[in-house]
């Protein structure tokens, strides 16, 4: 039984005009505990709306979300709510850190909400979180304080303190440089790997992505799987091996209809302009 199952998902919003905007169309995907999971995609693809409804922030138009094997939609809101702060850690390309609050605060604030240990021993669990992270000796450091790979850091401990099932990371490296970037999915990767978590990352980046286990496509709300190594580029707004770089090339220059690869699952046809871009 997979830890996350998400069969024929769909969601629709409606327009101001009446008319339904289509966001995802059919997402089908497992995640199994302690696996690494990658979604690559252009911006306004749906991935975020695909996270959201991972993370229990929304619910699907139609399709099934099960989670370990229960159905998302017979849950109650509130335990929905108690299960989102439980078992979700969520990782933001902005780090959404409190301005005015310690990095050892920030991290402490989910334990708020938690029970028992958790909540009584709420200082001790954050700053050893921040211990793991490599901040141990920034606990008492402002956020404007600290640099962006460090927040991302305090971030990560935040979202991890909990000791969640599933990681959520929305562009975790977005904001920072390679170097940073790479640290920091080092960490993320080390500590899914430690604790058994679910790991899912929505990216652009296809060097990011190449590090998960499995990687898909989300393209005009049509999820497919890839294969990516560290080397991939894209061509267009398809992703591809260096070693298919010149076929994926062929492909987008040939007109519609000739075999081009057209459409929400294989990525549109277009011209030299758009593959030069």
């Amino acid at each position: 039984m997979s830890l996350l199952e998400l069969a024929d998902v769909t969601r629709s919003v409606r327009l101001p005009d009446d008319s339904l905007l289509h966001i995802l169309r059919g997402v089908t995907l497992d995640v199994d505990a302690g696996e690494h999971v990658a979604i690559v995609g252009r911006s306004g693809t749906g991935k975020s709306t695909l996270l959201n409804i991972l993370g229990l922030l929304d619910a699907p138009t139609s399709g099934q979300y099960l989670l370990e094997g229960t159905p998302v939609q017979r849950l109650s809101n509130r335990t929905r709510t108690v299960r989102r702060g439980r078992d979700f850690g969520f990782v933001f390309q902005q780090f959404n850190l409190l301005p005015g609050r310690t990095a050892l605060e920030n991290v402490t604030a989910p334990l708020l909400y938690a029970r028992g240990r958790q909540f009584w021993g709420r200082t001790r669990i954050a700053a050893a979180m921040l211990e793991r992270v490599g901040l141990g000796d920034r606990l008492d450091t402002m956020p404007d304080k600290l640099s962006g790979g460090e927040q991302q850091r305090v971030a990560i401990a935040r979202a991890l303190v909990r000791g969640p099932r599933v990681i959520l990371a929305d562009e975790p490296t977005g904001a920072l440089d390679v170097e940073t970037g790479g640290e920091v999915m080092d960490l993320l990767d080390d500590i899914a790997s430690q604790t058994g978590a679910a790991l899912v990352t929505i990216t652009h980046d296809l060097a990011v992505a190449a590090r998960a286990e499995r990687q898909y496509r989300l393209a005009e709300g049509v999820l497919v799987p890839i294969t990516l190594d560290t080397a991939s580029h894209w061509v267009g707004d398809v992703p591809t091996q260096v070693a298919d770089r010149s076929a994926a090339v062929e492909r987008r220059l040939l007109p519609t209809g000739t075999g081009a690869v057209d459409g929400p699952a294989g990525g549109a046809s277009g011209t030299a302009e758009e593959v030069r871009a």
